[in-house]
C-alpha cells in the first residue's frame, strides 16, 4: 500500500463518524467536518412505487403482501418540513447498526449531497462505538467495499480517536452524547473491552427531567411547525397563540422537534453546581430568561441546577431505581477500578472529556471535583476538555481526520486486493 496514492494531496481519505445525534463526513486533514448531517431521518410509505402481485395462481388462497417502498428525508431542511404520516426514526441502537438499509441511505445522502465525489476514489476510515461486535463490524466493511467499491478501508474505535485528537495514547476517555455516558480505557491505542462502563444517564434523560419539569409548571412545548402566529403579552401572563392544522402528523415527528426545543432550552440556561445539590445554598443565584417559540417566557433560578443533578447524583431522580444507573463520576471510576492496577495512574492523568452532553455549564469543573476526592495519593488528575463547542462535539471526527492523514498509518489500510483475498473477516485482523 504506498503512501503516495492514499496519502497524497491529489486524493484524500475520508472520515466518517457516526454518532447517535449526528452523522459527521469529511477529507482527512481538514479542522472540522464538511457534513454534519442528523442521524435521524424522516421515513414515509413510497405507495406510488409499491409493487402489486399478479394475479397469477387464482388457487392460491394467501397472497404475499405487496411490497412498499421507503422514501427518505435526510438532513436538517429536509426533517422541519411537516409531512403526512413521516416517522422519525434512527438506524442506530445503543451507538450500532441496527438497519442496514436506512444507514445505507444515510450514506449515499453523505456521497451525494456532500462529498460530491466519486466513493472509488477515497479511502475511508470510519469510527465506531468501543463495544461494536464483529458481525456488525464485518458487515459494515462488506458494505463499503462492495456497493462503495472504496480502494481502502479502516474501521476505528471512538474512543481511540478522541484520544488521539487530545494527543494521547492512553487515557480514559468520558464520553457524554445524546444517549448514554460512556467510559473507555484507551491504553497505548488499544480499547481496553473488559473495563468499558456505560450509563443511560445523559443528553436524552435531562430532555426528559426539562419536559417533566415544564408539565408541572404548566408550560405547553409547541414547536414552530405548529405556531401561525403569537401575540404580545405582560410578563406572567400565559402566552396568546395560534396554532396550525396539520393532518396525519406522526407522534414520532412531533416528539422529534418537541426534543429540538428542549435541547435548545438545556443548552442555554441549566447549569451543572459545583458540589452537591443543596436547595438552601442557593438563595440569591441570578436566573437567566427563556422565552419559548409560543410566548411563554420565565426566569429560571434553582430549576436550572436541579435539573441536570442527577447526571452525578441519580439517587434523588424520580423513574430511577436505586442504582439502577450510575452518575458520571461512578461511570468514570468503576471503570477506572476494573482496569490493571499499574495503569491506573496514568488513567487518571489522562481523563479525556467529549460529547455534546458535556458542553453543559459547570460539567467539567464538577467532574473534577468529584473525581479528586477519589484520586489515591500517588496519583495526580487531569481532566483533558476542549474549550471550543466544535472540538468538543467532532473529536472522534477530528481524531480520525489526524490519523488518516498521517504518512506513518497508510500502512494500515485494509486495501480492496486484501478485501478481494481474505474477504470481511479481515477487518478484525487489521482493526484492533
Amino acid at each position: 500500500m504506498s503512501g503516495g496514492v492514499y496519502g497524497g494531496d491529489e486524493v484524500g481519505a475520508l472520515v466518517f463518524d457516526v454518532g447517535s445525534t449526528s452523522f459527521r463526513a469529511g477529507f482527512a486533514g481538514e479542522d472540522a467536518p464538511k457534513a454534519d448531517v442528523p442521524t435521524f431521518m424522516g421515513v414515509t410509505d413510497d405507495s406510488s412505487k409499491a409493487e402489486i402481485p399478479m394475479d397469477t395462481d387464482q388457487t392460491t388462497s394467501e397472497k404475499p403482501a405487496p411490497s412498499v417502498p421507503k422514501k427518505y428525508f435526510i438532513g436538517t431542511n429536509s426533517l422541519h418540513v411537516p409531512r403526512e404520516n413521516m416517522d422519525i426514526v434512527s438506524p442506530l441502537k445503543d451507538v450500532m447498526i441496527e438497519d442496514w438499509d436506512m444507514f445505507e441511505n444515510l450514506v449515499e445522502h453523505v456521497y451525494k449531497q456532500h462529498i460530491r465525489s466519486d466513493p472509488s476514489l477515497h479511502p475511508v476510515l470510519m469510527s465506531e462505538a468501543s463495544w461494536n461486535v464483529r458481525p456488525k463490524r464485518e458487515k459494515l466493511t462488506e458494505l463499503m467495499f462492495e456497493k462503495y467499491d472504496i480502494p481502502a478501508f479502516f474501521l476505528c474505535k471512538d474512543a481511540v480517536l478522541t484520544s488521539f485528537a487530545h494527543g494521547r495514547y492512553t487515557g480514559l476517555v468520558i464520553h457524554s452524547g445524546s444517549n448514554l455516558t460512556s467510559a473507555v480505557p484507551v491504553h497505548d491505542g488499544y480499547v481496553l473491552q473488559n473495563a468499558i462502563v456505560k450509563s443511560p444517564l445523559a443528553g436524552d434523560f435531562i430532555s426528559a427531567q426539562c419536559r417533566n419539569f415544564l408539565e408541572e409548571k404548566n408550560c405547553e412545548v409547541v414547536p414552530p411547525y405548529l405556531i401561525a402566529s403569537k401575540e404580545a403579552v405582560k410578563d406572567g401572563d400565559p402566552p396568546i397563540f395560534t396554532k396550525k392544522n396539520f393532518s396525519n402528523i406522526t407522534k414520532s415527528y412531533h416528539n422529534y422537534m418537541t426534543k429540538q426545543i428542549v435541547q435548545d432550552f438545556q443548552a442555554s440556561t441549566l447549569q451543572v453546581s459545583d458540589g452537591p445539590f443543596d436547595d438552601s445554598l442557593f438563595g440569591s443565584i441570578p436566573t437567566i430568561h427563556y422565552e419559548f417559540p409560543n410566548g411563554y417566557n420565565y426566569s429560571f433560578g434553582v430549576e436550572r441546577f436541579r435539573l441536570c443533578e442527577g447526571l452525578f447524583d441519580p439517587s434523588n431522580v424520580k423513574g430511577i431505581e436505586g442504582g439502577a444507573a450510575m452518575g458520571i463520576t461512578q461511570v468514570a471510576t468503576t471503570s477506572i477500578g476494573m482496569c490493571d492496577i499499574d495503569m491506573r495512574l496514568s488513567l487518571f492523568g489522562n481523563v479525556i472529556v467529549s460529547g455534546g452532553n458535556t458542553l453543559l455549564n459547570g460539567f467539567v469543573d464538577r467532574l473534577n471535583r468529584e473525581l479528586a476526592s477519589k484520586v489515591p495519593p500517588s496519583a495526580r488528575l487531569k481532566i483533558i476538555s476542549n474549550n471550543s463547542t466544535l472540538e468538543r462535539r467532532f473529536s472522534s471526527w477530528i481524531g480520525g481526520s489526524i490519523l488518516a492523514s498521517l504518512g506513518s498509518f497508510q500502512q494500515m489500510w485494509i486495501s480492496k486486493q486484501e478485501y478481494e483475498e481474505q474477504g470481511k473477516s479481515c477487518v478484525e485482523r487489521k482493526c484492533p
